[in-house]
């Protein structure tokens, strides 16, 4: 009998939640997906050291003698997720998501101009927009830019999405795709309730569940990506999503667990489904948000959250940088 990932994959597109490329040599999924979390995790790897060290001495070289090691470390830092992001464009067939500076979430010009930026950097290297995806968190202004991004041919993957007047706002700004976060909705409500929650119960499973049949009822093209997971059974529940980007530890435990798939999702039964068409503008949006105390709490938590790992990578690169000896080639 063919494993569940086996079976995962004849109606979801399974993506690579992680840094580590090695992972994703042993899983070969047709997507990967990155985060500021993920890559300083990576970058810390023995294995990836000579991808930061690359890095670092290319940006040595660009930012010229008489640059500070902060100033150098700085414009590295700009150019490592994209350093990642081509090692692993080398392993899959399909795309690689790259995020911006989280700490910018509330500015859509600068969310515009930094997106611009990463996209150069990948087309500098010979590889197609086609083949990227720029992170975003959903909040309006995100969203905001992401609107205008994929009016440039730059398509948007809306990462820190909590609640379904996200998913609609991101889906009127016709944006390629969004993240819905399953695991980090699981945890506000055990901390919240006490209570725990499996299978089709599971509130993160619930809202995705939502989005996704939302979308298919009313024709919207964007597609849903569930994301954060913390066990199979959230999994389980979303088979026949569009796509669902999973860690290597899941991945693995899929791969070794039998057993028959049932498809949960599907656009045949989410034509039929509750619910009727929402607009959102910025005021409603607002309302919504303010409204769910689950989606302020976990969409803050995570912009600080990525916000904090940018910081501790810069530090990491600024300690890196002092310890290379050796002579930088021009």
């Amino acid at each position: 009998m063919a494993s569940l990932l086996q079976q995962l994959r004849g109606m979801t597109t399974v993506v690579s939640d992680t840094g580590d490329i090695n992972s994703i040599e042993q899983f070969k999924p047709q997507d990967s997906t990155t985060n500021p979390s993920l890559i300083m995790a990576a970058a810390q790897m023995p294995a990836y050291q000579p991808i930061v060290d690359g890095v670092l001495q290319q940006a040595r070289a660009e930012a010229g003698p008489g640059a500070s090691d902060q100033d150098v470390a700085t414009l590295a830092f700009k150019q490592l997720a994209v350093a990642f992001g081509l090692k692993i464009l080398a392993i899959i067939p399909g795309r690689v998501s790259t995020e911006v500076d989280a700490r910018i979430s509330y500015d859509t010009e600068k969310s515009i101009a930094t997106a611009r930026e990463i996209i150069a950097q990948y087309e500098k290297a010979g590889v197609s927009r086609e083949r990227v995806l720029i992170k975003l968190a959903s909040t309006w202004e995100g969203i905001k830019a992401a609107e205008v991004l994929e009016k440039e041919g730059i398509h948007c993957n809306m990462t820190l999405l909590f609640g379904l007047h996200q998913a609609i706002a991101c889906a009127e700004a016709k944006v390629t795709l969004i993240s819905p976060f399953v695991g980090r909705i699981l945890d506000w409500y055990k901390k919240d309730t006490g209570k725990d929650y499996t299978g089709a119960d599971d509130p993160g499973v619930k809202s995705v569940t939502t989005i996704y049949n939302y979308y298919k009822k009313f024709g919207y093209k964007t597609v849903v990506m569930g994301a954060s997971f913390r066990n199979i059974g959230e999994i389980i529940e979303l088979a026949g999503c569009d796509l669902l980007t999973i860690a290597p530890k899941l991945l693995a435990e899929l791969e070794s667990t039998d057993g028959t798939l049932e498809r949960k999702l599907d656009p045949a039964k989410a034509a039929s489904s509750d619910g009727h068409k929402i607009t959102i503008t910025k005021q409603t949006f607002d309302t919504f948000h303010a409204e769910n105390r689950m989606a302020t709490d976990k969409l803050k938590e995570g912009i600080e959250s990525f916000s904090k790992a940018l910081e501790d990578l810069e530090q990491l690169l600024v300690k890196r940088l002092s310890e290379i000896t050796q002579p930088v080639r021009a």
